[in-house]
């Protein structure tokens, strides 16, 4: 990751990263009725709400990568390069050795397509949204997937620190600028055969004449363009606002994969300042720490449930 100078002594997302593991994590035996209950006052109580969006959420939403939908999507895939560890699902599928460029971008605009492109904002996220009238609300999201803004946030409050899927770079990161990629994946789709797309196709870093890649961080190469500095910057106005208020963090399907990016500065924020709570929805790692008290609460079940339930009882309030 590049590093980020300060800016007048604001909250920056670095800065932001430097959260530690907790060591008192405990699964919390509250009902999860009583446990619906606190966080829909949480919410209520609240003047600003951060969500911190991993891919949790969008699998709950039903957004699908494996299975059945890989193998009915992705089935010439497999059977070029055989069911292997990679090609189980889309996520592992991206690591795959591709043995040319026209084979890569053959894989990759599908995915772009299916994953984010063409994918249909979520009726979860349509409604998620409409649990914070009269809040301040900001996302800061790993998925690439774009949901947020097809449900209706506003750009401008949503930091998307991972890249996208509508974006490709110079794939060596040579200069910090995006190209957008959505009408380009759309001809390679129509154009792809065997796998592969036309040679005339792949392309071609406009100043060094390199490779191109997605605009994801997977590498020391990822680039983070003015619009992602914007971003940054908007993010750490917001943060350095509602820490003076009172402020809710809600975490939404943030595992244990990359948790140095929400989890742990999360949990950070909550330790150092008594008017932030956390609310953390995870099917399988809503773990929190137990030093907390009754400013965590995490909900082990099902997300999409979780967060019907919270917002009726919101509703209710």
């Amino acid at each position: 990751m590049k590093k980020i100078k300060y800016r007048n002594d604001k909250i920056t997302f670095e800065t932001f990263l430097s959260g530690t593991p907790a060591r008192d994590y405990v699964f919390q035996k509250t009902p999860y009725e009583e446990q619906i209950r606190l966080a829909s006052q949480m919410l209520q109580d609240a003047e600003y709400v951060l969500v911190g969006a991993g891919a949790g959420m969008s699998a709950a939403a039903g957004a699908q990568y494996g299975g059945t939908f890989f193998e009915e999507n992705f089935g010439e895939f497999q059977k070029k390069y055989g069911k292997g560890p990679y090609m189980q699902d889309m996520y592992s599928a991206g690591f795959y050795p591709y043995p040319d460029e026209e084979s890569y971008w053959g894989y990759w605009s599908k995915q772009a397509i299916l994953g984010g492109i063409d994918l249909d904002v979520t009726p979860l996220h349509k409604m998620f949204l409409s649990m914070f009238s009269g809040k301040k609300i900001f996302v800061l999201s790993t998925n690439a997937d774009g949901q947020f803004v097809k449900a209706g946030l506003p750009e401008d409050q949503i930091f998307c620190t991972q890249g996208d899927y509508f974006h490709i770079q110079c794939g060596k990161g040579c200069h910090d600028k995006l190209y957008d990629a959505v009408d380009l994946f759309r001809q390679m789709d129509q154009a792809r055969r065997d796998c592969r797309i036309p040679i005339y196709m792949v392309p071609k870093c406009p100043v060094c004449g390199g490779a191109m890649d997605m605009n994801l961080r997977k590498d020391q190469h990822f680039v983070q363009d003015a619009a992602w500095y914007d971003a940054e910057q908007r993010f750490g106005d917001f943060l350095s606002e509602a820490e003076k208020g009172r402020l809710v963090l809600l975490e939404l399907g943030v595992g244990f994969n990359t948790p140095m990016i929400i989890r742990f500065p999360f949990e950070k924020l909550v330790r150092e300042n008594k008017n932030i709570s956390i609310i953390r929805l995870n099917l399988n790692e809503a773990v929190v720490p137990e030093s907390l008290g009754d400013r965590a609460v995490g909900i082990n079940a099902d997300m999409k449930e979780s967060i019907t339930d919270i917002e009726r009882c919101v509703a209710g309030m």
